[in-house]
């Protein structure tokens, strides 16, 4: 027992401090990694991957050599074929580097009128049938996730968006994309979700803010011209069924969020000024 113990102390002394930051380094990637995992639907995927590994290793066991030789070519480009499966959610994570914002450019009265002005359109669209897609921008660039539109660079109002989104307008099948806060352009095209656990009922608008919100941290706002409803999407989940004060709360906790964050690069930059 005492050598037992011996063994494990002097393993323990032979550890770098260089060894923690590098097992912690894994750590952050090995969780990251699970979670876009858990929100994309890729565990058939892997599942899939699981069962090729094991059939590569039962080809090397029963000796059949056409098979293995064809699962070893594969395995020998798994890395470019991981790249291709999974570029989404790689993108999605290059992408954070983004330095856009929502609210960079508004005062607290132009804030609150956003709020206003967008909570009552899209509780308007819903009372009225009307099928809406809201997008807004937070920090990563959506240039390269969406195709853009009719170029708009109007002030957000709800009687602008409701006749954006009016059955006969040319621009109602499409989504309105906000960036600092004013609408920049209407008639955008998101890109579908791959998830296959989505619900089957899930319309094409909804899949749409599930499949944007899935590769971005944007905010898009649904409305459902069967349902009459309002739901919305952020982090490839959505929340759906709410009210005009539902609306309005998630407006302001994205503007408390949005606010936070730029208070604190505010800080970090005038920290490393002064020293």
């Amino acid at each position: 027992m005492m050598t037992y113990l011996y063994h494990w102390w002097s393993m323990l002394g032979q550890v770098r401090f260089q060894d923690l930051i590098d097992l912690f380094l894994v750590w952050i990637v090995v969780y990251q990694v699970l979670l876009l995992i858990r929100r994309s639907g890729a565990v058939q995927i892997l599942a899939g991957l699981g069962v090729l590994a094991v059939a590569y290793m039962l080809s090397i066991w029963f000796e059949l050599v056409t098979f293995n030789l064809l699962l070893e070519k594969f395995f020998a480009n798994l890395f470019l074929i991981v790249v291709i499966l999974f570029q989404g959610e790689i993108r999605r994570a290059l992408a954070q580097i983004g330095s856009n914002s929502f609210f960079s450019n508004t005062s607290r009265i132009e804030e609150a009128q956003l709020v206003d002005e967008l909570s009552k359109a899209l509780v308007a669209c819903a009372q009225r049938g009307f099928g809406a897609l809201v997008v807004i921008e937070n920090e990563i660039s959506l240039d390269y996730f969406l195709e853009e539109g009719v170029p708009v660079g109007a002030e957000v109002t709800s009687d602008l968006i409701q006749s954006i989104f009016h059955p006969e307008s040319p621009l109602h099948d499409g989504a309105i994309l906000i960036q600092n806060g004013r609408i920049e352009s209407a008639g955008c095209f998101l890109p579908l979700s791959k998830n296959t656990a989505l619900d089957k009922n899930l319309g094409t608008r909804h899949r749409a803010a599930i499949g944007l919100t899935e590769e971005t941290d944007a905010t898009v706002f649904v409305v459902s011209e069967e349902q009459k409803a309002v739901s919305w999407a952020h982090g490839g989940i959505l929340s759906a069924h709410m009210d005009h004060a539902d609306v309005r709360q998630s407006l302001f906790q994205l503007f408390g969020k949005r606010k936070g964050q730029k208070v604190q690069k505010q800080e970090s930059s005038s920290q490393g000024a002064g020293s």
